[in-house]
């Protein structure tokens, strides 16, 4: 933990139109760690996760990943150099088959090359997919679902997880479920940073989080910390 952090955002700050979505929003997450970023609706959170992945633009600041700055690369150059998103709403392809759409997130050259490896890893987390890969991804549950869009993520071989909102419309059961392989794959060397609505669960899972409100962040520190914080348990666990 003593090297530097693997994410680095400097006071970045997103528009839309004359909208400020997030200011001046500066955070790190370091190599083998679990950061959860956590807000109400609308407090910017996805938005972060975007800009990250180059799907919108800051308007000021910097973004460093792994030591190189990436936020004028484009999208499919960031996931090359080991990021990678699981976005809210799974957006996985319907009509295609389950292995279809894990084969699907092997595209960048790296991936293509370790395509089988990074398969079975994928299968060995979720061997459900494996016994569904020929079915129509349309026909999974919804927690099947999040574990393909997953997977998918899985099969560019990343350095770094971006997770956006993974239980939302899930049971507890299977957020539970969901969550104990992200304590998995952090261990088998992947980062991770984490928006999630179900702050209890995040908070009981991450090393570190960011609190969000109104497009800035109001508090960070250690998540054991941050649990006995006034404003956190006020807003969120109604203490």
């Amino acid at each position: 933990m003593s090297e530097g952090p693997l994410l680095k955002l400097n006071q970045v700050s997103v528009y839309y139109g004359d909208f400020c979505a997030v200011r001046d929003i500066t955070l790190e997450v370091r190599k083998g760690e679990i950061v959860s970023l956590i807000g109400a609706n609308g407090a910017g959170k996805s938005t972060i996760l975007n800009t990250i992945m180059g799907l919108t633009r800051p308007a000021t600041g910097s973004i460093e990943f792994d030591g190189k700055r990436i936020d004028r690369l484009e999208t499919h150059d960031i996931i090359s150099l080991g990021l990678a998103l699981v976005p809210e709403g799974r957006r996985i392809f319907p009509e295609l088959s389950v292995l279809e759409n894990l084969i699907a997130g092997s595209y960048i050259r790296k991936a293509r090359q370790n395509k089988q490896q990074m398969l079975k890893r994928v299968y060995e987390l979720f061997p459900i997919l494996e016994e569904r890969k020929n079915q129509l991804a349309s026909t999974l549950s919804g927690g099947e679902q999040q574990m393909l869009a997953i997977g998918r993520a899985l099969m560019t071989d990343p350095k770094m997880i971006l997770f956006d909102e993974i239980s939302l419309g899930l049971s507890p059961i299977v957020t539970s479920k969901i969550y104990e392989t992200i304590k998995k794959i952090r261990s088998e060397g992947v980062t991770i940073l984490l928006v999630e609505q179900n702050v209890r669960q995040s908070l009981a899972v991450a090393d570190r989080a960011y609190v969000l409100k109104a497009g800035r962040i109001v508090l960070s520190g250690d998540t054991k910390d941050l649990r006995d914080e006034e404003e956190v348990r006020k807003a969120y666990f109604g203490a």
